[in-house]
C-alpha cells in the first residue's frame, strides 16, 4: 500500500464508491483537476461484486431505486439504455423465522445484469481512478491560511467519500469537520452470504424478502433473478446486532444463516457452497441534514446525507458536493 503523492492543484477524493464517482465526474464536467483514490483494487465501495464460481455476485447494496424526474433518474435511464441496468421488480416477499407471510409492493427497483459494480466504473470511465492507495490523515485548513493537507501534502480540497466512522478517523478530534460527522457511532454492521443452490427450489416470484422478527436475518435477495440469468444464487444479509457479535469471524454466521433462510423460505435443499463477506459499516443509523458537508476545504459525501440511506442518496450527495466544489 502507498499513500497519494501530492498535487495542490487538484481535487483530492478519496473513496470510489458511486458517492465519490458521482462527485469526481462532476467535477470533472466542470472542468477542476480532480483526483480519485481507493484503498481498494476496484472502484465500488458498497456497490461491490466478487466472482464467485465464475459468476459475479453482488454482495452490497441490493438494488436501486430512481425517483420519476430526478437526476439520478436520467443517470438510471442511460444506464438501462446501454444495458448496464434493468428494471427488476416492484414486488418483495415479507418472511418471518416460520416461512413466507406476504408480498409488499413498493418502487421499481433496478439491478445490473454485471454487477452494480459495473454502474459505478461506468461512472469512472476516463476518470483514472488510482486503485490500493491509502490516506492516514487529512487536516483542514486553517485561518492562517493553511491550506487543506492529506498526509501532508497540500491539496485544493479533499472530498471523504466513504461512511463516516472511516471518514472521521482521518481528522484531527476537536475540527469542525470532526464534529460535522457527529452521527459516526451509530453505523450499522451486515454480514452478507452469498448461498449456491444444486438447483432453484424457491418461488419464482420471490424477487427477494424482508424478514421480520429474527434475530439472525434481515434480507434475502434471489441473485439469480436480479442478474436475470436464472442462477440457483441466494444472498443473505444479517442483521445488525447478529452482524456486530461475528465480526471478528464471519464464517461463524454461515450456519445460522443457512438456518435461518431455508425456515424463512421453506427449503427443503441445503446448499452447495457458502461465502461470507462482512460489512463492518453497511449502513448509517442516522441521517445528516443537507445533501453534503463542507467545511475548511474538507467535504463529505455518502448515504448517510439525504433523506434515507439509498443507493440513489449516495449518488446525488457525492454529484451536490462536486458541483458545490466546483461553483456550479
Amino acid at each position: 500500500m502507498t499513500h497519494p503523492p501530492a498535487s495542490s492543484d487538484a481535487v483530492l477524493v478519496v473513496g470510489a464508491g458511486i458517492s465519490g464517482a458521482a462527485c469526481a465526474r462532476a467535477l470533472a464536467g466542470a472542468e477542476v483537476p480532480v483526483r480519485l483514490v481507493d484503498r481498494g483494487r476496484r472502484p465500488g465501495g458498497r456497490m461491490a461484486s466478487r466472482r464467485l464460481d465464475g459468476r459475479v455476485v453482488d454482495l452490497g447494496a441490493s438494488y436501486l431505486t430512481a425517483p420519476e424526474g430526478s437526476p439520478f433518474a436520467a443517470v438510471v435511464d442511460g444506464w438501462v439504455a446501454r444495458g448496464l441496468a434493468r428494471p427488476w421488480t416492484d414486488t418483495f416477499a415479507v418472511a418471518g423465522p416460520d416461512g413466507l407471510r406476504d408480498r409488499r409492493t413498493g418502487p421499481v427497483r433496478y439491478a445490473a445484469p454485471g454487477g452494480l459494480r459495473a454502474l459505478v466504473e461506468d461512472l469512472v470511465e476516463g476518470l483514472r481512478p488510482e486503485a490500493g492507495l491509502t490516506v492516514a490523515a487529512v487536516v483542514p485548513a486553517d485561518d492562517a491560511g493553511h491550506a487543506v493537507t492529506v498526509d501532508g501534502a497540500p491539496v485544493r480540497a479533499a472530498v471523504l467519500a466513504m461512511p463516516d466512522p472511516q471518514a472521521r478517523r482521518l481528522l484531527p478530534e476537536g475540527s469542525a469537520a470532526h464534529a460535522a460527522l457527529h452521527g459516526a457511532d451509530t453505523w450499522r454492521p451486515a454480514i452478507a452470504v452469498v448461498l449456491r443452490f444444486g438447483e432453484r427450489s424457491w418461488p419464482a416470484d420471490l424477487h427477494g424478502a424482508f424478514v421480520h422478527d429474527s434475530d439472525v436475518l434481515g434480507w434475502v435477495a434471489d441473485d439469480g433473478d436480479r442478474r436475470g440469468d436464472g442462477a440457483p444464487v441466494l444472498v443473505a444479509h444479517t442483521v445488525p446486532a447478529f452482524a456486530a457479535a461475528h465480526l471478528e469471524d464471519p464464517d461463524a454466521v454461515v450456519a445460522p444463516v443457512v438456518a435461518a433462510v431455508r425456515a424463512a423460505l421453506g427449503l427443503v435443499a441445503e446448499p452447495v457452497a457458502a461465502v461470507a463477506h462482512r460489512w463492518t459499516f453497511s449502513a448509517p443509523g442516522e441521517q445528516h441534514d443537507g445533501t453534503s458537508g463542507l467545511v475548511d476545504g474538507v467535504g463529505v459525501c455518502g448515504d448517510a446525507w439525504g433523506e434515507r440511506s439509498s443507493v440513489g442518496t449516495a449518488w446525488a450527495s457525492g454529484d451536490a458536493l462536486g458541483r458545490r466544489l466546483a461553483g456550479v
